[in-house]
């Protein structure tokens, strides 16, 4: 095996300071100079270039601040000098495997895993601490990671003092974003082009988080919250409103090239809409029905009005317009994808059918919802104690069908490249 000293460039995670510059260099070569550190960016000639667009630390400006901001920034930029380590002796089908479980500091980890894998990853799930009071804490030392993690973790005691970072701390908000603020930053370096990142947060730090996320992705690649509906009953230690949900907020890494988001149809769907059948259904399986008429909020096209022929014979028009080209009508009657139904008044309106199957036989899958609601936190802690014996182990474990529900829709493809952050 070869021996890898501190001094190796092996040693070393990504330096994406480094990376910044080479991309600056590639779009205005103008701005690069020499330091008295090496490479830098020469900030008036920045300034010439954007016009009056710059502004400084003196300048009111729209933004979350807290203190400590810059240094979190920073600390994403700095390279680790970890290295991560096989362990195959603890290991399950190691030689086989498409898994991997790494254990460590996230931070470092995060770093670590940027030659390798940015742009790669199809979805990342973060499940953070959510800052109650009982559940985060925070070292100000960076220093020796591995030790942090056996702190944080619970494993010794002694060294450097942690306490928990209760409500009456004056830095309540800021310890916790400045411990996410750097992870934030360095997950979107992983995402591929269509990557999505998805974050489960209560509403102690929505706010904080979703404003951290819109300047690390931008706020017009955010896609959704997410309302988990995480429990069905309770409440009797609740002093107002019974709390039943949490969130998920959703980013894309370049919402342009996000496509549409699907999830398989669940069978309870499938028994209770699509019970029509007509000729198609060995084929196509059953169907359900929709208004060929269009709504409302829909602009005018003169185009789309136009007579559709239907039972006897019978001209039927729409009260405004169709949905459907007139080609297109035509080829759905000749393929018997049109229904004809009276309304309340008798009249024959004409209905699409949507049918379970597509045209090579294949189930169709259905468009996400922004509710899940089917899987509690309860389950997560029962599938705890069937794997564990003892749900004390991790507290408050996600329920796996819930972390399910986000692949189904964020990285459907088998062979997608998955990564979860606790």
């Amino acid at each position: 095996m070869q021996i890898i000293d501190a001094a190796s460039p092996l040693a070393q995670s990504a330096d994406l300071v480094s990376g910044n510059i080479e991309q600056i260099k590639a779009l205005f070569p103008e701005l690069i100079t020499e330091g008295p550190n090496g490479v830098s960016v020469n900030v008036d000639v920045l300034k010439a270039l954007v016009g009056h667009q710059v502004l400084t630390d003196a300048d009111e400006k729209y933004g979350l601040n807290w203190h400590g901001k810059r240094r979190a920034r920073q600390l994403a930029l700095t390279p680790s000098t970890g290295t991560l380590r096989p362990c195959p002796d603890e290991s399950v089908d190691w030689d086989t495997t498409q898994n991997l479980m790494i254990e460590g500091d996230n931070l470092e980890v995060l770093k670590l895993l940027q030659k390798s894998y940015a742009g790669k990853v199809k979805l990342i799930y973060i499940d953070p601490p959510y800052n109650t009071g009982k559940d985060f804490v925070y070292p100000d030392n960076f220093q020796d990671n591995i030790k942090n993690y056996l702190e944080l973790t619970g494993q010794v005691e002694g060294g450097q003092k942690i306490s928990s970072n209760t409500e009456t701390s004056g830095r309540f908000h800021t310890d916790w974003l400045n411990m996410m603020y750097p992870r934030l930053k360095l997950a979107r370096n992983l995402l591929s082009g269509d990557g999505l990142l998805c974050v489960s947060i209560d509403d102690c730090e929505r706010d904080s988080l979703r404003k951290a996320l819109d300047e690390v992705f931008g706020e017009e690649n955010f896609v959704e919250s997410v309302i988990w509906k995480k429990r069905y009953g309770g409440g009797a230690k609740e002093k107002h409103l019974v709390s039943v949900h949490e969130y998920v907020l959703i980013y894309a890494k370049d919402i342009l090239q996000l496509g549409e988001l699907y999830v398989p149809q669940s069978q309870q769907a499938i028994d209770r809409y699509y019970l029509k059948k007509d000729k198609n259904f060995e084929q196509r399986g059953g169907y359900r029905t929709h208004p060929l008429e269009a709504t409302k909020s829909m602009g005018d096209r003169p185009n789309l009005v136009f007579p559709i022929t239907g039972p006897e014979g019978i001209e039927v028009w729409p009260k405004r317009q169709w949905l459907w080209s007139k080609d297109r009508v035509v080829e759905a009657l000749k393929n018997d994808e049109i229904e004809f139904l009276r309304d309340k008044d008798g009249a024959w309106s004409a209905h699409s059918k949507q049918y379970l199957k597509d045209e090579n036989g294949e189930i169709r899958q259905g468009k996400a919802f922004s509710i899940i609601d089917n899987v509690f936190s309860q389950h997560g802690t029962n599938e705890l104690l069937e794997l564990m014996g003892d749900a004390r182990i991790f507290p408050f474990p996600k329920p796996t069908n819930f972390v399910k529900a986000l692949l189904d829709f964020g990285a459907p493809d088998i062979d997608s490249l998955v990564l979860g952050n606790h």
